[in-house]
């Protein structure tokens, strides 16, 4: 890979799923990673299967240093009623990610896939993260630092749907579509209008629907 920069790639999942947390994942990419990581496919987390995922979940943590952050649903209703913006929420979660890494790895370059306004991350990063040059790309996935970012997110969102259907014995649909209701209206029946939020992001209109 000619003149490539080591850098930090940072990606989220969850953002548009009713049931589930909010992933933030950053991974630290250099030259050999990064030729790794190509040559195993590892693409916009969108484009590989779930269980695709899950093989190269390992892979990207073993060379690369990473951190995951996964606001569960609790701490992320509580989150959203103090800030009351969602591009600032996801700031404050790309901004810890990487934070995280630079507190024991050097960089000096970070992509994170554009969401909002550029200043949103930049404000929530404190001083050593201040100190990085930011670029924010629309279809940041197709950097393989971002991409490997996305695998790493979805994954651990993926491992969380699987906790919480263990722990309430329902099967959580993905995304934002009609079985969606169902599946709130069969959460309600079983534990009550009040604990969906602990299952659930509510600020969507689906929250105030079922």
């Amino acid at each position: 890979m000619e003149n490539f920069i080591t850098h930090i790639g940072v990606d989220e999942s969850g953002k548009g799923d009713f049931f589930g947390p909010l992933v933030i994942a950053g991974v630290l990419v250099d030259e050999k990673s990064a030729k790794l990581f190509a040559e195993l496919g590892i693409k916009d987390s969108k484009k590989i299967t779930d269980k695709k995922i899950l093989t190269l979940e390992p892979v990207i943590k073993e060379h690369a240093p990473h951190s995951v952050i996964a606001i569960s649903n609790g701490k992320y209703n509580e989150l959203y009623a103090n800030i009351k913006n969602l591009n600032k929420l996801l700031a404050w979660g790309h901004a810890r990610t990487i934070e995280n890494i630079l507190e024991k790895h050097e960089c000096t370059y970070a992509i994170s896939d554009k969401f909002g306004n550029d200043h949103f991350i930049q404000d929530a990063l404190m001083k050593k993260g201040r100190e990085i040059k930011l670029d924010q790309m629309v279809r940041g996935e197709s950097d393989i630092a971002v991409a490997a970012a996305s695998v790493l997110a979805r994954a651990a969102f993926v491992h969380k749907i699987a906790d919480m259907q263990c722990q309430y014995g329902i099967n959580f649909p993905k995304g934002c579509a009609a079985q969606v209701k169902d599946c709130a209206g069969e959460f309600i029946s079983k534990y009550g209008k009040d604990r969906l939020k602990e299952v659930c992001k509510t600020h969507f209109k689906t929250y105030n629907e079922v």
